[in-house]
């Protein structure tokens, strides 16, 4: 088991920036992702990495945007987001699971991450 808090979200212009922190409670998992949901939308897969590898996944609407990122010594894991569009609305959830769910171009789904956080909102205006 893993607690998983997410902090950081919030209300901005688009163009603007935020960043995302997620805090687990322990080490053992070591895929750690961001996921985002829309009203009305399924969860969708945003960044993931492997802790100590390079292995790292964005997905596409907000590869060049965004930057995943982990400070080890605290077990947070962080999503640095710039140029934000109001399509980037949603309660953004931070994930963790086995090396597994790192694996290839299937670690955007759902189903391969074992522990979610509760989430928090990002909200992007025009």
């Amino acid at each position: 088991q893993v607690q998983l808090v997410e902090s950081g979200g919030g209300s901005v212009p688009a163009g603007g920036s935020l960043r995302l922190s997620c805090a687990a409670s322990s080490s053992t998992y070591r895929c750690m992702g961001w996921f985002r949901q829309a009203p009305g939308q399924e969860r969708e897969g945003v960044a993931a990495l492997l802790i100590d590898s390079p292995i790292i996944h964005y997905d596409d609407s907000v590869r060049g945007r965004s930057t995943i990122s982990k400070d080890g010594a605290k077990n947070t894991v962080y999503l640095q987001m710039n140029s934000l569009k109001p399509e980037d609305t949603a309660t953004y959830y931070c994930a963790a699971g086995y090396a597994t769910s790192c694996y290839g171009e299937g670690w955007s789904a759902v189903g391969k991450w074992p522990y979610w956080g509760q989430g928090t909102q990002v909200t992007v205006s025009s």
